[in-house]
């Protein structure tokens, strides 16, 4: 069985976690009424998880440059080969578009992203309360189709591991 690198499934994990973090901490932040510390404390973690997931990606993406992925299984067949090869490109760009999205949101909003209460980002536009409920969407939107294109290829990982009893996420495991 030919594997990922150890370094290509540090990224892959932590990314998968970042998102995740990301994704329930956007949803919970959301439902809380009015502006209270809390909701406020909710979303600089946010930005400050989307902020790592671009970071990280940046990594991965010059990590993968540098190391080929295994190829496919032997047998896999070819429309599969293809959906997986296809979800991965789109896995690959919203892990960049969500989160820069959401930053655009924030510059809009006139809302600076103070990294980790430490450093803060250059706003990329100016405050643009036309633009601000455009990105806003637009963020929702990208994040949404992530949530769903995540479950698709966490239930094909699967898939492969109990009914096509392959090697598919066994290369992926530590």
């Amino acid at each position: 069985m030919q594997r990922y690198t150890k370094p290509a499934m540090l990224l892959h994990w932590l990314t998968a976690l970042l998102i995740i973090a990301a994704f329930f901490l956007g949803l919970t932040m959301t439902e809380i009424h009015g502006i209270t510390p809390t909701k406020l404390k909710y979303y600089s973690w946010h930005k400050w998880l989307g902020v790592t997931v671009l970071l990280v990606a940046c990594v991965r993406v010059l990590w993968r440059k540098a190391n080929t992925p295994p190829p496919p299984p032997a047998g896999m067949p070819e429309w599969q080969v293809k959906a997986a090869d296809g979800a991965h490109l789109l896995l690959y760009i919203l892990i960049f578009a969500v989160p820069i999205s959401g930053y655009l949101y924030s510059c809009a909003a006139g809302v600076p992203v103070v990294y980790l209460g430490l450093v803060q980002l250059p706003s990329l536009i100016a405050p643009n309360p036309e633009l601000k409920p455009v990105l806003k969407s637009v963020h929702y939107v990208l994040t949404m189709t992530m949530a769903g294109v995540v479950v698709l290829h966490a239930l094909a990982a699967l898939k492969h591991h109990f009914i096509d009893r392959d090697d598919v996420l066994k290369r992926m495991l530590p």
